[in-house]
């Protein structure tokens, strides 16, 4: 019996040493002509993917996107069309760590660095001195709430902010539940990097699906695209280092909630309400309280923690009603 167990494990050592180093997948058509329309900048050392379409004829508008955890800027896919006729310009940014941007380890990874991205990027682009509006979702939404304060304290280089409309993220640390596996990989010290090289596409689609509604479920292509992202530069292996944007929300939660509430900037909530994440009504009652000059779009009940992509025309909707209201 002891020589059988010795057998497996020698057997075992290769087979999970040939699992540990299988290549990312190959890009979908969708997802390579995304990459193919975007560029590369660099910020410090790091190569930053985003794209920069120009849009509506007429319009001088220009809205950035910022994208969640732990997905990409192609999380904008299906409504990047709808804003490309209302905006005159429509940006999305991979984050460092995320997407096609460079993934470094070992790395501190922070909402602070994000912020100082975004604003390398409109600085690369010539637009530091243009007004701009903000679209963010999940992760996205701290990071736009750190480039808020920035712009409410007049720091150096800040983005000059025109609007700004959060979607479904966490913005009270008090009503935000991260998913069991998150608080793992956060918390799990010497387990965490263990855990992200066994991340395989199976456990990364059930556990994202549980962020989705049950009638508005991701296909499996878009599944694979998600993935893919993720497995792009080894993107699995940094999600640990990502995940303290947990942390720093709790350490940082007057700053980024008295950004909020002392901003004049037009300000709106698109909200779906299924979202396990931020949950209905615990998040929204407190964000009416806390927030009660920002206009709120709750959408269908069925429409979870991606609204975006669950209902794109009821988000897109929402947002352009929320523009053209001031």
């Amino acid at each position: 019996m002891k020589e059988w167990w010795i057998q497996v494990g020698l057997l075992s050592v290769p087979l999970l040493a040939v699992y540990l180093h299988i290549p990312p997948p190959k890009l979908s058509p969708a997802l390579h002509s995304w990459r193919a329309s975007g560029r590369f900048f660099t910020y410090k050392t790091q190569n930053i993917f985003y794209r920069d379409s120009s849009g509506a004829l007429g319009s001088s508008d220009i809205v950035v996107l910022l994208h969640g955890f732990p997905t990409s800027s192609y999380d904008w896919y299906k409504i990047w069309e709808g804003l490309t006729q209302r905006f005159h310009r429509v940006i999305a940014l991979d984050f460092v760590g995320f997407g096609f941007s460079d993934k470094p380890r070992p790395h501190r990874y922070s909402i602070f660095e994000q912020a100082n991205i975004v604003e390398g990027l409109l600085g690369h682009l010539g637009l530091r001195n243009q007004r701009i509006n903000l679209l963010s979702h999940d992760y996205g939404d701290t990071v736009a709430q750190e480039l808020l304060h920035r712009y409410e304290h007049n720091k150096t280089g800040c983005v000059l902010i025109n609007s700004l409309c959060l979607s479904n993220g966490g913005i009270f640390p008090e009503t935000h539940y991260p998913r069991f596996i998150q608080k793992i990989l956060k918390d799990g010290g010497l387990l965490s990097p263990i855990i992200t090289r066994l991340m395989n596409y199976y456990f990364f689609s059930r556990g994202l699906g549980a962020v989705f509604g049950p009638y508005t479920q991701p296909s499996a292509a878009e599944y694979w695209d998600m993935w893919t992202a993720i497995r792009t530069n080894d993107g699995n292996l940094v999600v640990d280092s990502i995940l303290q944007y947990i942390n720093q929300r709790k350490k940082h939660r007057d700053r980024w909630i008295g950004a909020l509430t002392s901003t004049s900037i037009p300000l709106h909530l698109i909200y779906g309400p299924l979202d396990p994440v931020n949950p209905y009504p615990e998040f929204l009652q407190l964000y009416r309280k806390v927030l009660p000059l920002s206009t709120v779009s709750v959408l269908d009940d069925h429409i979870a923690h991606y609204p975006q992509l669950e209902d794109p025309m009821g988000f897109l909707n929402a947002y352009l009603n929320f523009i053209n209201s001031f």
